[in-house]
């Protein structure tokens, strides 16, 4: 399974760069084409972005669903515990298994239903064409409007990341049964970036930046005193 460790940021990134880029392109293109330049024009206006909101809206939704299998992973999607936090370690622990059990099961059944909507939607008539099989009466399936790409292919969001979804749960509860620790999610560190922790004796209030939130009151009480009142 190492293979999968670091499945989703590869694809959310990827997913990310490419519909900036495409989002960039088609207001450019946009602007560009409006101008009355001979010759650019006419080539701008030749070429078609309609596809480009339609991949875009696409591209996002397979973020989402790949997303949420990493915030499962990495711990950072928000739960109510605090009932939970407030119990023995020992029913403490049984309730977050359940809960996680309970994540594996509804994510595993989306995944299921979702397998079956994307394979009677068209996926059953591509496997079968592909390998050169009899469809018989099996539909086609729609397509998109713009890219007029299969539905079933734009769907397989559903099945793939809430299956990938499952399979995260099942990894945090394992780990927490044979450890005890759940995934933690620090909001405040950005990744790839060094966090430099202040000395003890430093008062964050006392920093003459725009970085920090200032005492206001202390301050004032400062240049009071140097200015001998």
């Amino acid at each position: 399974m190492k293979f999968l460790d670091h499945t989703e940021e590869w694809l959310i990134a990827f997913l990310m760069a490419g519909a900036t880029l495409i989002i960039f392109l088609s207001v450019i293109h946009r602007y560009a084409a409006a101008a009355s330049i001979p010759v650019i024009q006419d080539w701008l206006l030749s070429l078609n972005f309609s596809w480009a909101q339609e991949l875009c809206i696409i591209m996002f939704v397979w973020m989402a669903k790949f997303g949420a299998a990493y915030g499962v992973r990495t711990g950072i999607h928000v739960g109510v515990d605090v009932v939970i936090n407030k119990m023995n370690d020992k029913w403490r622990a049984k309730f977050i298994v359940f809960g996680l059990l309970a994540g594996a099961l509804f994510t595993g059944t989306v995944a299921t239903f979702g397998a079956t909507f994307v394979w009677e939607n068209g996926a059953h008539y591509a496997f079968l064409h592909a390998f050169g099989l009899d469809v018989g009466d099996i539909p086609e399936g729609p397509t998109t409007p713009d890219l007029e790409w299969p539905t079933w292919a734009v769907y397989s969001a559903i099945p793939l990341g809430s299956g990938l979804m499952c399979l995260r749960f099942l990894q945090v509860a394992v780990a927490f049964i044979k450890t005890g620790a759940l995934p933690q999610h620090d909001h405040s560190h950005i990744e790839g970036i060094k966090d430099d922790h202040l000395p003890l004796e430093v008062n964050p209030l006392d920093m003459d930046d725009n970085l920090h939130m200032h005492d206001i009151k202390h301050k004032q009480v400062g240049r009071d005193e140097e200015n001998g009142k």
